[in-house]
């Protein structure tokens, strides 16, 4: 961590302990670049929903507005029982690992003001404060939470901090509602004037990546009602909470309409217009643990992270990854080792494999006059990690319906997104090259009945799979190429003759690529069930 610090004599005058004195002119400085080679680009993390003005006050108290958080708790076995495991933080690990480090200084905004263009370093993280206003700490009178405001600030702490670091663009890191916010300014505020408020460049040319926790993209929604909603504003805050309305939401997203205007039918709150922002940029960490979040969860339903719907949790074709913990809290998203592994390999990773299932037959037949269909389950563990990075699992109400789309169409599954440390070759040659990465993607199908709209278990063993496997992929160069394309190496553990350990693919030849993709026939077990056409196809990429 890096502090600047102004000193000045004893007696002297200051205007506001709040502004630093104009540091140093510096020379521009030169992108840094982690050892994964990618050059760092500043991060601004965008804090959620903090309720009334206690909350909020409690929040402006924090430097890091939260962000800074650790966990102690980890939930393992089929039981879910907790154990220590120690998390230290976003923000540490960050500083710790990722070559990242904040500049503080007093007030933030004003270190940037007085700073050259161009004469920061870029490999900083730096907190969206919009919070501060509605205080009622700092002297002043609070104002009103207004989440358009919010954005408008956003864009002008984003244009801030793209001017003085000089790069070209910046990521977006966001909790909850904090996504809400960076959406409105991606998607009206980057375009739509509002007293001196005057935007000059759209949104999509400041913004690189946006990276979102537990966000409501979709809005928050109840599975049940009654008293219980009462309870549930009093544990959520009233003040403001209206924004999370999916109805409310139309007003603060699309650019020219005022706030409080009624959507049109049809209106997808969680879909951002391919004009204005490229969802192939967008990934969204998405919670199922309900049962470790407070009274809202009550309210809102097994299918979620306690406070949103798994369904409304995404952005409409974004990346996403399903995490068995909650919104927040000591079971948080945030402060969790899969949020943090998710995280930097969406923004450091230089390597990703999309993954699809495809050549599926159509759904079983009917058994005894029920309709039947197969439901998938799946995890995705990469190597050297403690934690899985994605499960969808039917004990957490997200398995996955493998059925083909319109004329025959894959199911996606999920997209892998992978570190690349950069070695120097053996030989002495010019520049480095990359190991490869290995990750594993654990499947499991089951046929599910159904007699008048519900489950029809009399056939069903419990937790007992029709088809259970994990296939093994490496992702590299070969040797003799390592410079050339990206190659995928792959087989199912069935098969494997050895410990997954062991397994080396030096040596050996990998898959053939057909249309820059490579096809994995499913096990013969697999493809009498599924069909004998199912496959995974593997689309490896280079990711910048």
């Amino acid at each position: 961590m890096v502090s600047i610090f102004h000193h000045h004599t004893d007696g002297e005058a200051v205007a506001s302990p709040t502004i630093p004195l104009p540091p140093p002119q510096r020379q521009p400085v030169e992108p840094r670049y982690a050892p994964e080679g990618v050059a760092r680009l500043p991060l601004i993390y965008v804090r959620g929903f903090a309720g009334g003005t206690s909350g909020i006050d409690k929040q402006v108290d924090d430097p890091f507005y939260g962000f800074n958080d650790g966990s102690t708790h980890i939930r393992v076995g089929g039981d879910g029982t907790a154990q220590y495991y120690q998390f230290e933080s976003p923000l540490l690990r960050l500083f710790a690992e990722d070559g990242y480090h904040p500049l503080v200084a007093g007030d933030p905004k004003s270190y940037l003001r007085s700073c050259a263009a161009g004469s920061v370093d870029p490999a900083t993280v730096w907190i969206h404060r919009f919070y501060d206003a509605s205080a009622d700490t700092f002297g002043s009178r609070a104002v009103d939470f207004d989440i358009e405001a919010a954005a408008r600030d956003l864009y002008e702490l984003v244009r801030l901090v793209r001017e003085k670091t000089g790069a070209e663009k910046v990521d977006l890191i966001a909790h909850s509602m904090g996504g809400l916010v960076c959406r409105s300014m991606l998607q009206k505020w980057s375009y739509d004037s509002f007293g001196d408020f005057r935007p000059t460049v759209p949104g999509k040319d400041l913004v690189d990546r946006l990276f979102t926790y537990g966000t409501p993209h979709g809005g928050i929604t109840f599975a049940v009602g009654g008293g219980l909603l009462d309870e549930f504003m009093e544990d959520l805050g009233p003040v403001g909470s209206d924004i999370f309305s999916p109805e409310m939401m139309y007003g603060y997203l699309v650019p020219g309409v005022e706030y409080g205007t009624e959507a049109p039918e049809g209106w997808q709150a969680n879909r951002i217009p391919p004009e204005v922002f490229d969802v192939d940029r967008v990934f969204c960490v998405v919670g199922t643990d309900p049962g470790d979040y407070g009274p809202s969860r009550k309210v809102v339903g097994p299918q979620s992270d306690g406070l949103v719907a798994i369904r409304n949790a995404w952005v409409e074709g974004a990346h996403r990854a399903y995490v068995h913990r909650s919104h927040s809290g000591r079971y948080g998203l945030v402060n969790s080792e899969e949020g943090y592994q998710n995280l930097r390999r969406f923004l450091f990773g230089r390597k990703r494999v999309a993954i699809e299932l495809a050549g599926l037959d159509p759904d079983p037949s009917e058994v005894d006059g029920r309709r039947s269909f197969w439901q998938g389950e799946l995890q995705l563990s990469v190597r050297g990690l403690p934690v899985v990075l994605h499960q969808q699992l039917a004990a957490h109400y997200c398995p996955v319906l493998l059925q083909s789309g319109p004329e025959g169409a894959a199911v996606p599954l999920t997209t892998v997104f992978l570190l690349d440390p950069l070695l120097s070759p053996a030989d002495g040659g010019n520049g480095p090259v990359s190991p490869p990465s290995r990750y594993a993607l654990h499947l499991k199908v089951s046929r599910l009945t159904e007699e008048h709209g519900l489950l029809f278990w009399r056939d069903h063993l419990a937790q007992t799979a029709d088809w259970d496997d994990t296939l093994i992929v490496d992702v590299g160069h070969e040797s003799d190429d390592p410079k050339g394309e990206l190659r995928l190496w792959a087989v199912w553990n069935s098969q494997l003759p050895t410990a997954i350990a062991d397994r080396d693919p030096v040596g050996t030849s990998p898959l053939d690529p057909e249309q820059d993709a490579v096809t994995v026939p499913l096990p013969p077990s697999a493809g009498r069930l599924l069909g004998a056409d199912a496959a995974l196809v593997l689309r490896p990429a280079v990711w910048e």
